[in-house]
């Protein structure tokens, strides 16, 4: 079973895979994958947002009526 990856968790693990480029734990090897995952999670994050943002939307607007 896939445990669904929280805004939060994805936002720390980005955290710590820029922690640990900075401080030159990857090889060479391993960087490449690492900053795939990076670029993943930050869509992640950016969709997270959007469906967030419209689910407030919609909230907002129903109050109004």
């Amino acid at each position: 079973m896939v445990k669904k990856l929280s805004y939060n968790e994805a936002i720390e693990e980005i955290e710590q895979i820029i922690a640990k480029i900075e401080n030159d734990e990857f090889s060479i090897d391993e960087l490449a994958d690492k900053v795939k995952r990076i670029s993943f999670l930050i869509n992640y994050c950016k969709e997270k947002l959007r469906n967030t943002e419209e689910e407030l939307d919609k909230i907002l607007k129903k109050m109004q009526e």
